[in-house]
């Protein structure tokens, strides 16, 4: 398969560059194209793949590109579902697939495949999930997909009876076709991407793709509180299994402040460093499919106590003179810190802020419970300064996020939290988030040292 063909790949990043890679190395004709000029992408990439064979049409899509005498069209995931060479492939009957439905016809056998897909918590469910069976499989271990390994990236490095946990985006599902996990996992269900997706319903049937695709011998785990996810699979073959965050159910689920799965106690939730209904949901659902892999009771309280979450998003830093400072700097608009908000029950000092969007914070007020102070940092730091205010909540603001902080921990007392979940991008001084984020835990690490 893939072999002596001629095969266009649409869009470069690292899905197409790694799918590329394989392509040429297996005697494939390998045109890449992709709307960005040459100085706007990855010269190294570039420069590599030409000297193998790769030929680029870059900077347009011209009209005569794409014709009859092509055998695939590999899509990168963030191509419009609409690009017209996606509609001229279907006119010419070419095959439209994308990387991740490339490699997986690749894919050796004896290899278990672990598909984990949902609107909400795929990233911080997958990052869990390998975190439990790399705890007992070691290196047998891989983790691939929407989390940022190109699944093509991992093939080489295959043996048999490995494991494979792989994020699965619903730009990555819209092309999927013979793609079917020994276990799939849905977190949940919600409006999102419908400006990439056209519609709801078109987004809740490319989430589902891979599960249709699964037998009786297959095991689909599915949030039973979230009624979306219960009415579109329930026509699923696979043998079903549920988590829930509200109810005691024949499954994984939260009791007396614990976790249990089928009716034994896994762990106590104090065990549990990231925050949030939303996250001890991400624990159930990794556990249930730790519990597929024989994970003892044991090993997920050792991983699980230690797991801080994922970079950047309502992230546990560390806790210095009785104070617990999170780092939740992709909160990059009013959703994400209403989510981070409601995961504290204790005293919270708010880092708010950042580039000006004409953001509404007001949308933050009935999440503000518990919130002792506010400091604003960047563009809009005099509009949080009055929102602040009018709330009687005493708030500052200051240019830098260093002042910030500086004046965060001048307020904190023990048993407070200090959390930056900003609201706000961070364009107007960091050409990322993840900067910002990363300057905030430089002064948690350096206080702790001081502390020694």
């Amino acid at each position: 398969m893939f072999e002596n063909q001629k095969i266009l790949i649409l869009g470069l990043a690292r899905s197409g560059y790694e799918a590329a890679k394989i392509l040429i190395e297996r005697g494939n004709t390998v045109v890449l194209n992709d709307g960005k000029k040459e100085d706007k992408l990855n010269k190294i990439q570039i420069d590599e793949l030409r000297n193998q064979g790769v030929e680029f049409v870059l900077g347009s899509h011209p009209d005569d590109l794409l014709d009859s005498t092509y055998d695939y069209l590999i899509k990168n995931p963030g191509v419009p579902i609409d690009h017209p060479y996606v509609e001229r492939a279907h006119e010419l009957g070419i095959e439209v697939i994308n990387e991740v439905e490339m490699a997986y016809r690749l894919l050796p056998k004896d290899i278990t495949l672990i598909g984990i897909t949902g609107t909400n918590g795929k990233t911080t469910t997958t990052t869990l999930t390998y975190e439990l069976l790399h705890e007992v499989y070691g290196e047998s271990v891989h983790l691939a997909g929407n989390i940022g390994y190109p699944l093509c990236s991992i093939l080489k490095d295959l043996k048999k009876d490995d494991i494979i946990v792989l994020e699965i985006s619903c730009q990555q599902g819209e092309n999927l076709k013979d793609f079917k996990p020994h276990v799939c996992l849905m977190t949940n269900l919600s409006e999102a991407h419908i400006d990439f997706m056209k519609t709801y319903n078109h987004y809740k049937q490319v989430k589902s793709k891979m599960f249709y695709n699964q037998t009786e011998d297959d095991i689909a785990i599915l949030n039973i509180e979230n009624q979306d996810v219960l009415d579109l699979m329930k026509d699923v073959k696979a043998t079903t299994k549920y988590f829930s965050s509200r109810n005691e159910i024949n499954g994984c689920y939260l009791k007396d402040n614990a976790i249990y799965y089928y009716g034994e106690k896994v762990l106590d939730i104090d065990k549990i460093l990231i925050k949030g209904i939303h996250n001890l949901e991400n624990c159930m659902a990794s556990i249930m499919i730790a519990k597929e892999f024989n994970v003892s009771n044991e090993e997920i309280l050792k991983v699980i106590s230690k797991f801080t979450g994922v970079e950047h998003r309502l992230e546990y830093v560390d806790t210095v003179n009785g104070v617990k400072y999170y780092n939740d700097t992709e909160a990059t608009n009013i959703k994400c810190s209403q989510i981070a908000l409601s995961s504290f029950s204790e005293n919270k000092i708010l880092i708010l802020g950042g580039m000006e969007r004409g953001q509404n914070f007001h949308d933050l007020t009935p999440f503000m419970k518990n919130v002792k102070a506010i400091v604003g940092i960047g563009e809009c730091r005099i509009r949080v300064l009055e929102y602040g205010t009018s709330l009687h909540i005493p708030t500052y603001a200051f240019e830098t996020l260093k002042e910030a902080f500086e004046k965060c921990v001048s307020l904190a007392e023990e048993n407070d939290v200090v959390l930056l979940s900003p609201a706000s991008a961070s364009w107007d001084q960091y050409k990322e988030c993840e900067e910002r984020g990363a300057e905030f835990k430089k002064y948690v690490e350096e206080m702790k040292c001081n502390e020694n």
